[in-house]
């Protein structure tokens, strides 16, 4: 996360803030994420120098064409400044700032499969043990893990997967 990205996100949700539409462009920023995250395409397109910073900005202003002025006007900042590279990250940087003066947590719940809500409740039980916070869950699916749940709160995680407890086993073995 660039330093540049968080000076931007906090810019954004100090005037959000002020104009009553903290949450609203806190929508417009998941969508960013998601849209960004999703299109390799975009992706590209945003980091390219050789594309116009014009053809950015207008490609931006049509693929969220609904979102809130506070939106809009940092498209126009990123066009103003050439940094549309750090979109993604300034939309992600707002979500943690929202979440963070919203007294949310976001919990990343690694899994071998996405996660049921039988095991949403297990771990959200794990969770109220050291955190009194409200909490949002993050699935990752990494099959690496083979079953169980890696939990990641803030600095603090819980290794409960298969692969961990098969880790120790082989050396408790080789000892």
């Amino acid at each position: 996360m660039s330093r540049a990205a968080i000076r931007y996100a906090k810019a954004i949700i100090d005037i959000a803030t002020t104009s009553g539409r903290n949450e609203a462009v806190n929508n417009d920023m998941k969508m960013i994420v998601e849209t960004v995250a999703s299109s390799s395409e975009l992706k590209d397109f945003l980091a390219n120098p050789v594309i116009k910073m014009e053809a950015k900005k207008a490609a931006l202003s049509e693929l969220f064409s609904n979102v809130q002025p506070e939106t809009s006007s940092l498209f126009h900042l990123l066009f103003e400044n050439k940094r549309f590279e750090i979109l993604e990250s300034i939309a992600q940087q707002y979500n943690l700032l929202f979440d963070e003066s919203n007294g949310v947590e976001v919990a990343k719940v690694t899994t071998a499969f996405p996660i049921t809500a039988e095991l949403q409740t297990k771990v959200l039980a794990k969770i109220a043990e050291f955190s009194n916070k409200k909490i949002t869950i993050e699935n990752i699916v990494d099959p690496a893990i083979i079953g169980g749940f890696i939990l990641r709160v803030g600095d603090k995680q819980y290794n409960a997967s298969v692969a961990s407890k098969l880790g120790e086993l082989k050396r408790e073995f080789s000892n």
